[in-house]
């Protein structure tokens, strides 16, 4: 699990770097989201990496997919009302769901985006600039989570194959030219698709991850 998940974390930081420009690009990028919310979701992370390689994560597995799948909802059930939408200015819902949402996706090896994006549209962006940012805030979480599990498989002192620290050296070199350039593709496909859609079928997607997490969660 911890190599899975320190390997996947440096695997995104190149996936999260090629779909922050492709977003950029095409104007859906908020960097005040990042400078406001993702600041505190590095904190999250950093908490989340001291957690997650000293415990074991069945628990976290269950309460994940059960917040998955309550964003999966709010997504596939919120409206988007142009003229009414006015980001939420106030600092504590930041914090709290700044610093949650990145202690999770930690455990998880995950870039922060099916959380984060539900939460941005909760705090009142509209969807095309939750991915977009989103994707700049998983830049962050994935540099700082693979830093985490690099030096934490050093503290622990584990001798694994073709590893350094908790991050497998084959597995990175296989995946991220795929991974890279499927990013590109899906940043310009929710680009030109319509937004509700773009925002339903994230819901889907967290429903379909939710339940594969259920089912880890009674494997484990």
């Amino acid at each position: 699990m911890h190599l899975t998940v320190g390997t996947a974390f440096t695997i995104t930081i190149f996936t999260s770097t090629v779909s922050v420009m492709t977003h950029h690009k095409n104007k859906l990028v908020d960097f005040s989201v990042v400078k406001t919310f993702g600041i505190f979701v590095v904190i999250g992370v950093l908490l989340g990496t001291v957690f997650a390689s000293a415990m074991k994560t069945k628990i976290l597995v269950l309460f994940f997919s059960v917040v998955v799948y309550f964003f999966g909802a709010y997504l596939m059930l919120a409206q988007e009302k142009i003229k009414k939408i006015k980001p939420n200015p106030s600092l504590f819902p930041r914090v709290i769901f700044g610093v949650i949402s990145g202690f999770i996706s930690a455990p998880m090896g995950i870039t922060g985006a099916m959380m984060n994006v539900p939460i941005l549209r909760y705090l009142g962006y509209p969807i095309s600039k939750c991915i977009g940012s989103a994707a700049a805030i998983g830049f962050f979480i994935s540099f700082t989570g693979s830093i985490g599990f690099i030096i934490s498989g050093f503290y622990f002192d584990v001798n694994l194959p073709f590893s350094v620290g908790f991050v497998n050296i084959p597995a990175f070199i296989l995946f991220v030219p795929i991974t890279s350039f499927m990013a590109r593709i899906g940043a310009n496909t929710v680009y030109k698709m319509d937004k509700m859609k773009a925002q339903r079928l994230f819901g889907v997607f967290l429903y379909t991850v939710g339940t594969i997490f259920i089912y880890r969660y009674f494997n484990i």
